[in-house]
This record gives structure tokens, C-alpha cells and sequence, in this order.
């Protein structure tokens, strides 16, 4: 009988915990009462996937992740970094864009409506308003230097973590690929210019944290590097990593070669503000 009362007990433990579990980790429909542009493809959803720290220290980042404005990589560039995050007390909330086709506020809309919606559950997800941040990977640095560098009011990141972004629309430096799906393949000398996100940069532009290889054949470090010189330029405090090898595209990968010193140094960063 008594180990029958201690079953029981442990049961409604369970049970009263569960929903608050549950709560961890969710996926939202970034819209559900339609986006205000359509997507080329009907079937393609903007989505969320929440993951909330259990210690939080009300900080949270936006993880947009990457695949050239053409396909996501939800999980070494998304997905996979909610644990990283999470034991730092800061909230995950990975970003599934949509896929633009040549119309740039597809994708644009959908990030910043993720930043308005990380504000608008700040106190619900316990986040401090004044420090949500972005991280974009490839063509997802993009999007995330394009919040940072566009973006006003609630969908504005308070600072930006960039691995081997794309930054320049300029055809002579640009990933061609992220180019054409992000701008059309007759894309305007104006809009190469103004999502050049390096011509972009102001005083007010927030903090940044940039990763990439010296040797990545994908996208050229120029970008990125051509993104801190601005940022330098402009007194924006910056934090420029370029790690000898790896090409493009390692994200989380434990095989990158600097994988341990790049998530020694990208805490080091996060604990310094």
C-alpha cells in the first residue's frame, strides 16, 4: 500500500509538471490570419519554433537560418543551437522563412514580424524587451544584418550574431544564388544597392559578433569583413572572428575544426554585455 501511495504521488508530480514542460518548447504559425504578402508558393508557411530556457536572464536571440534564400537549414544553422542558448538563460526562437522568389518582403516581413512577436510575448516568455538579439547564417545573415541595418522600432534586433553572411547585393561580390532568389534575376541597380547591407550602417546600427573561414568559396569573406570595416567605420563595437579553415556552412557542426573556440568565444561575447 505504501508503495502504491509513493506511485501515486510521483504520478501527480508528473502530471502538475507536464504542462509547464510542455510550455519549453513550442511551434507557433507566424501568421495565422494570412501574411500580408503572399508567397509564390501557396503551400509555404512562416513558422516559429520556441525554446525557453528554464533560467532565464530575460535575454532572447532570433535564429534565422540559412540556405540561399532558396531552402532552409533548419538544423545546424536553427534548431540545434536552442541548447547552446538555453543553458546561457537566453531564449531560442528559431525562424522558418518563407521562401521569397524574387520578392523581397516574403522573407523580410516574416523576420521582422518574428522580432514584433518575441516583443509582444515579452513578459508571457520572460524576455526583456530592450535584449532581443538576431543570428543569421549565410543567407540568413543577411536577413539578420537587413533587420539590423533596415529595421525600426519592435522589429529592430538590439544586436546581431552573423556566421559567414551574405552582406553585399553588389554582383561582383555577392553569393549569386542568394542574389537572384532574394531579388530576382533582374534585380534593380537601387535594390542592389540598398539590401548592400554594409552601405547600410549607421551610428545607431546595434553591436555585432561575425564568424567565417578564410578559405569559404561560397560566399567570399568580404562580406563579412566588409560589414565590420563599416560597422568599425561607424563607432559600432564589433567583434571580428576569421578562423584559417572550414569553408562555408559548418554552423553547430561539432566537426568544424574551431568548433570549441568558437563557442568559447561567442559566450564570451554574449557575457560581456
Amino acid at each position: 500500500m505504501k508503495k502504491l501511495k509513493q506511485l501515486m504521488m510521483i504520478c501527480a508530480l508528473l502530471l502538475a509538471a507536464s504542462p509547464a514542460l510542455a510550455q519549453r518548447a513550442f511551434e507557433l504559425n507566424l501568421w495565422p490570419q494570412g501574411a500580408p504578402v503572399e508567397s509564390a508558393d501557396a503551400a509555404d508557411t512562416a513558422k516559429v519554433h520556441v525554446f525557453l530556457p528554464e533560467k532565464p536572464t530575460g535575454r532572447a536571440v532570433l535564429i534565422c537560418p540559412g540556405g540561399g534564400y532558396g531552402s532552409l537549414a533548419m538544423a545546424k544553422e536553427g534548431t540545434d543551437w536552442a541548447g547552446f542558448l538555453n543553458n546561457m538563460g537566453i531564449a531560442a526562437v528559431v525562424l522558418k522563412y518563407r521562401m521569397p522568389h524574387g520578392v523581397k518582403e516574403v522573407a523580410i516581413g516574416d523576420a521582422e514580424e518574428a522580432m514584433k512577436l518575441i516583443r509582444r510575448n515579452a513578459a508571457g516568455w520572460n524576455v526583456n524587451r530592450a535584449d532581443v538579439g538576431v543570428m543569421g547564417f549565410s543567407a540568413g545573415g543577411h536577413l539578420a544584418s537587413t533587420l539590423a541595418t533596415h529595421s525600426r522600432g519592435d522589429a529592430k534586433p538590439d544586436f546581431q550574431i552573423l556566421f559567414y553572411p551574405v552582406i553585399t547585393m553588389d554582383p561582383a561580390f555577392t553569393h549569386k544564388g542568394s542574389h537572384d532568389n532574394l531579388l530576382g534575376t533582374n534585380a534593380s541597380r537601387k535594390d542592389e544597392r540598398l539590401y548592400s547591407n554594409d552601405l547600410q550602417v549607421t551610428r545607431v546600427t546595434p553591436r555585432a559578433w561575425i564568424a567565417l573561414s578564410d578559405d569559404d568559396h561560397v560566399v567570399a569573406p568580404a562580406n563579412g569583413v566588409n560589414y565590420y570595416m563599416e560597422l568599425y567605420r561607424h563607432d559600432v563595437s564589433a567583434s571580428l572572428h576569421v578562423y584559417p579553415s572550414g569553408g562555408h556552412g559548418w554552423g553547430i557542426l561539432p566537426r568544424f575544426r574551431f568548433h570549441n573556440l568558437l563557442m568559447m568565444e561567442l559566450e564570451s561575447w554574449l557575457r560581456s554585455f
